[in-house]
């Protein structure tokens, strides 16, 4: 339930007690209902894969060609995905940054690399920065999935719900490669 526990005091209510309904944009998602659990994910899932395009960045020279080719895929599907929760979130006013300092707020987003872990990726190379990457990015992956199993029985937008089913779809591919990858390394 962390999407519900991050959500608290940062999802908007309209007064029904629903946690809103949606702005008027014609932006995807707009028309449709949301809740909290719903603003939660996509603010949480938008700075994990902003977080993990940074990692795919640092990763397109990675010494072994699979994780490199694996990085460049992550890149292009992550891109449009942090696309569709930056306009969800502008459709239904929310801010796309999480509140991280709120009370109760104290919980991190799962999978997260720390900045100590960052820095220590982008300083690495060769075999080191392969298995490091790899193994910081199953850890990543992980929580991504957690957070779209949690919005699944929290959330009620069908497009935030659409959205976790590819991210788990996409991601459990690219978890399974990563493993392959790291039995080889």
């Amino acid at each position: 339930m962390l999407a519900l526990a991050l959500a608290a005091g940062c999802g908007s209510d309209n007064g029904d007690g629903d946690g809103g309904d949606a702005a008027t944009s014609p932006a995807p998602g707009a028309e449709a209902e949301f809740n909290e659990a719903d603003v939660a994910f996509a603010q949480g899932m938008l700075m994990h894969h902003e977080q993990a395009l940074e990692m795919a960045e640092l990763a397109g020279t990675a010494a072994d060609p699979e994780l490199a080719d694996l990085a460049s895929q992550m890149s292009a599907t992550l891109e449009p995905q942090i696309t569709t929760m930056t306009d969800l979130l502008t459709a239904w006013g929310e801010p796309t940054e999480m509140d991280m300092d709120m009370p109760g707020m104290d919980m991190s987003v799962p999978g997260m690399a720390s900045e100590d872990e960052m820095a220590a990726l982008s300083e690495a190379s060769g075999a080191e920065f392969d298995r490091m990457f790899a193994q910081m990015m199953v850890s990543h992956h992980g929580g991504a999935l957690q957070m779209c199993q949690e919005v699944e029985t929290g959330g009620v937008n069908p497009d935030v719900q659409g959205s976790a089913a590819t991210i788990q779809e996409e991601q459990s591919a690219e978890l399974d490669t990563l493993e392959t990858v790291l039995d080889r390394l």
